[in-house]
């Protein structure tokens, strides 16, 4: 069986199962990211709750696996070399995992170039602070807050702009026979979960002053 205790944070979030991958996180936008690729590739995972409320992202346990004090991290104690393996950053685990199963990342080096460019468009464009300042992520949850409408309004209409202009121009010179859905791959996964809260969190018509819970 592997032997995690090595690292502090099994201290803290003990291991029942030491040889599943151990997942810290919490279900935020960007939280949910790892367990979202986890469950599409089916790799076994055993989940630990690092909770806000009580300030356990900046426990000494936690801040031996992640400096940086954000979720979500993972311990894999199947790494390269077969040797445990801490990382953190969302779009990081999401590449290593893709790497490691074989799976939403294709082996075709154009198409592999690609997926990973809309991966880091996400990391870098679609921002898991949007949600939470439009009442959507954990800092919104339970009351309403001000909005910055057109600033608001503006990010979401870029991002939809982006979304059409993709989608156009890879397949507005397909044969009609080749126009089907595009394959999940790893960059979908984060960029549709974000940009779905996106959607639900702005509806014109609201009130001026507030966001929608």
């Amino acid at each position: 069986m592997t032997d995690l205790t090595a690292f502090p944070i099994t201290q803290k979030w003990p291991a029942q199962h030491p040889d599943r991958l151990q997942l810290y996180s919490l279900p935020t936008p960007n939280g949910v990211k790892v367990s979202i690729m986890l469950e599409e590739i089916g790799l076994p995972y055993e989940p630990h709750l690092v909770s806000f409320d009580s300030q356990d992202q900046m426990s000494p346990a936690f801040l031996s696996l992640n400096p940086n004090n954000k979720i979500p991290a993972i311990l894999d104690p199947d790494g390269p070399d077969g040797r445990p393996l801490p990382l953190f950053e969302s779009g990081a685990i999401l590449y290593y995992l893709a790497e490691k199963t074989g799976q939403l990342l294709p082996r075709d080096a154009a198409a592999r170039y690609e997926t990973l460019q809309w991966l880091m468009f996400q990391m870098g464009g679609v921002r898991t602070g949007d949600p939470a300042r439009l009442g959507t992520g954990h800092a919104g949850r339970g009351r309403r807050r001000p909005c910055r409408r057109p600033r608001d309004r503006g990010q979401l209409d870029h991002l939809r702009a982006v979304g059409r202009r993709a989608v156009h121009g890879r397949h507005a010179h397909a044969p009609q026979s080749e126009r089907r859905y595009v394959e999940v791959r790893l960059a979908q996964l984060p960029v549709l979960h974000l940009v779905s809260l996106l959607r639900l969190a702005y509806q014109p018509g609201r009130g001026r002053g507030e966001c929608p819970r």
